[in-house]
């Protein structure tokens, strides 16, 4: 039984998602899912004949999500373990939208090489046309990529900013906080 905040923040979630433009019948990967905040509005906005790809190094959280979804009858929920930091099992052109919510910075990819690599898996598993959307977080001290750098390197990987949703309420596990979302485009391959 769900209690009144985890009620709250997957409606939140959920309005989020709505915002940036997950719609019914798309395919969803949730990389860096953590315990599925994204994960299970996201199943529930695509429908029964999608699938959301809920992708994580963190084992336990993936059985903690996997637990919850069990609990709210979602059967379209997939769990992906990375089988290296940046790689993504997935087929070529198989997923519509990408989330990569909080997981941009260094803590997770200390180097420009690791997050760059991560961004041609996600070229590589978008469908022509596909959403990335961002929420890139932990951009300030001196030693981590600034904001630009971020949308730099992501343009680089041919991907065009689309949108950006300023102060939208982005929920984590254990506290909310307002942030940025961005929006991309994947595009045409350079070269």
């Amino acid at each position: 039984m769900k209690d009144n905040t985890e009620e709250w923040r997957e409606q939140t979630s959920e309005r989020v998602l709505k915002h940036i433009g997950i719609t019914e019948g798309q395919d969803v990967l949730d990389f860096g899912c953590g315990h599925g905040n994204y994960t299970i509005p996201a199943a529930r906005l695509v429908g029964e004949g999608s699938i959301v790809y809920a992708v994580d190094e963190d084992e336990l959280a993936l059985d903690q999500l996997m637990n919850r979804v069990k609990l709210a009858g979602l059967k379209n929920v997939r769990r992906l373990v990375p089988s290296g930091k940046s790689q993504i099992d997935l087929d070529s052109e198989s997923v519509d939208v990408v989330l990569l919510y909080d997981v941009l910075h260094y803590y997770y990819f200390p180097k420009g090489e690791d997050r760059r690599q991560l961004l041609r898996e996600v070229y590589r598993v978008l469908k022509p046309d596909g959403l990335l959307s961002v929420y890139p977080t932990h951009l300030e001290p001196p030693m981590e990529p600034k904001l630009d750098d971020v949308k730099r390197e992501i343009g680089e990987a041919s991907f065009h900013e689309e949108s950006e949703y300023p102060n939208m309420i982005i929920i984590h596990y254990d506290r909310v906080e307002k942030g940025n979302i961005i929006n991309f485009r994947k595009g045409r391959a350079a070269g």
